[in-house]
């Protein structure tokens, strides 16, 4: 009898594991998922609303859904504490002049460009954290990102061979660069806060931190990008200020805890299929085959390195 209910414990056991993977894989695809809408919709409004007036706007709307949502969490979760000095150095980095980097270089390149280097995200977040904090990348997650990003390059290049010769906006591209290098230092960072407190409070709290910065500069850039206010171009900032602001980060996490950190970075590679396919069917975009062999390419090396992972 003993040994019958132990083998049904085990059952169980290895059902919830399961269970926990697919719905890991699931939250961080819908992350990625809103992230690529945010990418979309930033390239559509650029001729409406200036980078630092959307960076300011976006994190003023998350910042007071996250208030909402740690109103009833202990007061050292709504407060910096003693991690001001790393929450103020991801605030910077993140927040403050990574999105309006972003934006800014969505201005000047196009998405086919961005949605290519977004794909070096994990190698260079993985290679900043070996750098900063000696964190190791194995063999497995460093070959599966290398796969992700052949897919990625299959994805945007739609297999043809002038591909390289579309990086004609440097400008543009050393911008979006940028932008995901200081994406992945905020990443580091955030890695040492969350081993003292919550996903949820270290992202609030850096958020509300770049508010004070981010907030006098989009007035200032008023005199130069005045704000063409329309009722979509409300709608879209609302949009951007809630899902892939709060709802993206918040299963991003999500995801982290179940897949753990490599398998789930790995994930963060579908941005460019999911890029491709808003392309496609909001900006006019061809799909080909070359394209959906990239995403499964992806895909498959998101897996397998999500299977190391656990």
């Amino acid at each position: 009898m003993e040994q019958a209910k132990a083998w049904i414990s085990r059952k169980r056991g290895a059902l919830g594991a399961g269970e926990s993977i697919w719905i890991g894989m699931l939250l961080v695809n819908l992350a990625t998922f809103t992230w690529a809408t945010n990418m979309t919709l930033a390239r559509w409004l650029r001729e409406s609303i200036g980078p630092l007036t959307l960076s300011a706007l976006r994190f003023l709307i998350a910042t007071l859904c996250f208030a909402w949502l740690l109103r009833s969490r202990p007061l050292e979760d709504r407060r910096p504490g003693a991690d001001a000095p790393l929450l103020l150095a991801m605030a910077l980095t993140g927040v403050a002049l990574f999105a309006p980097t972003l934006y800014w270089g969505l201005r000047y390149t196009t998405a086919v460009n961005a949605t290519l280097i977004n794909g070096l995200g994990p190698l260079i977040t993985g290679l900043l954290a070996a750098l900063l904090i000696r964190e190791p990348l194995t063999p497995r997650q460093l070959a599966a990102a290398l796969l992700g990003l052949l897919g990625v390059i299959m994805v945007i290049s739609n297999g043809e061979g002038t591909f390289w010769g579309t990086f004609h906006s440097y400008l543009g591209d050393l911008l979006v660069l940028m932008a995901l290098t200081l994406w992945g230092i905020y990443s580091v960072l955030g890695r040492k806060v969350m081993a003292r407190r919550s996903a949820i409070s270290t992202t609030a709290m850096s958020m509300a931190l770049a508010l004070p910065l981010l907030i006098p500069a989009a007035l200032v850039e008023q005199l130069s990008l005045p704000l063409r206010w329309r009722p979509e171009v409300a709608l879209a900032v609302l949009y951007i200020g809630i899902a892939p602001t709060v709802l993206g980060f918040l299963a991003w996490n999500e995801g982290v805890r179940r897949l753990g950190p490599g398998g789930a970075m790995m994930f963060y590679n579908t941005l460019p299929i999911y890029g491709a396919l808003l392309g496609h069917f909001l900006l006019g975009e061809p799909l080909g085959l070359s394209r959906f062999l990239g995403g499964a390419l992806i895909i498959g090396a998101g897996l397998w390195a999500a299977r190391a992972g656990r």
